[in-house]
């Protein structure tokens, strides 16, 4: 099934069961107040890094699809890379009483007891772009990880060929960056053994680690041909170490920024894989309202005897764009803000 039709099948179905309501019976049941949030019920998207410009349009979808149902969202999160402060704002978010939050989790493990114990208060949790498989959230909407790391591999070997060297930069901890490394080394080696793996180094998101890592590979490596990141602020140091060189490196990177969507235009960066981040915010708040609503469900499975929530959605693709200097117009972050409220 395609990822677009995925989409539109989970929405007419949330709509179909909101109207009706089904039980294992056939016969209809009452769900709740359907699809409708009570006056002042609010779900919170928290964040690391946040002010990174990724987060402005999912945060967009999450608010659009809030403002449907008659939902008050707020945004929240810490502006520094920093696990603790992160579960730290996390667990003030709860402490506020949410029906939800939707969360970007910036390390998988330590974010198990704080996700659970949040739900032990009712507070439910969704998960987006980076995921805590180990806890109780009952839902993550992410892109394809695994396909925009292959997907990035045949275009880095379609632009050098079948020989040569490439680096990657990482980010260790972070599960989406760590499936988009794995993948596209794992993919190389297995489909392209002529393309060799001369550096790796962990930038952290870190343009200024990115930017001195970059620099050192190219200084051992002056022959490299190409890099992937699995992120966009360490991209930024990159093609700045690369053009200080003066090297001819293909570089593709996940996600984008202002700056590199410029790299884009001007063609210092080959092209960059973007999750659909409006698409990412949407479900997330669908899926979050279903969390933090069960009554509108009544499925067929024994959820009433094993005393779990119904609403689990374990996995959902939001998809992702290839962004090349031929559409990079259409991905200007100010050009698609205009008319919009940031809060």
């Amino acid at each position: 099934m395609k990822k677009t039709r995925i989409v539109a099948v989970l929405v007419a179905a949330i709509a179909a069961t909101a109207l009706t309501g089904c039980s294992a019976d056939n016969a209809p049941v009452k769900v709740g107040k359907g699809f409708r949030c009570a006056e002042g019920e609010t779900y919170v998207m928290n964040v690391m890094v946040s002010a990174h410009p990724y987060w402005v349009p999912v945060y967009q979808g999450f608010k659009q699809a809030a403002e449907a149902l008659g939902c008050e969202t707020s945004f929240s999160g810490t502006p520094d890379y920093d696990i603790t402060k992160q579960i730290a704002s996390f667990e003030q978010d709860v402490v506020k009483s949410p029906a939800g939050v939707l969360l970007h989790p910036m390390q998988s493990d330590p974010f198990v007891e704080p996700i659970n114990a949040a739900i032990t208060k009712d507070v439910q949790v969704v998960t987006f772009a980076a995921d805590s498989p180990r806890s109780k959230r009952t839902s993550y909407v992410t892109s394809d990880n695994v396909a925009e790391a292959e997907f990035a591999a045949k275009e880095i070997v379609k632009a050098v060929g079948e020989n040569g060297q490439y680096a990657v930069l990482e980010n260790p901890g972070q599960s989406n960056h760590d499936v988009r490394v794995k993948a596209f080394v794992s993919y190389m080696e297995k489909n392209h053994p002529g393309m060799k793996l001369v550096g790796r180094q962990a930038t952290n998101q870190d343009s200024n680690k990115a930017y001195q890592a970059t620099g050192a590979i190219l200084q051992a490596n002056p022959e490299l041909d190409a890099m992937w990141i699995p992120e966009a602020g360490s991209a930024e140091g990159a093609v700045a170490a690369v053009r200080e060189a003066k090297a001819d490196v293909k570089i593709v990177h996940a996600d984008i920024t202002p700056t590199t969507l410029a790299h884009i235009r001007d063609g210092r960066t080959l092209m960059a894989i973007n999750p659909n981040q409006g698409i990412q915010g949407y479900m997330g708040f669908l899926t979050l309202f279903m969390a933090a609503h069960p009554d509108v469900i009544d499925p067929f499975n024994d959820y009433k005897k094993s005393g779990y929530n119904p609403a689990q959605v374990p996995f959902i693709d939001n998809g992702y764009s290839v962004i090349t200097k031929a559409n990079a117009d259409s991905f200007d972050l100010d050009a698609y803000m205009k008319g919009r409220d940031r809060n």
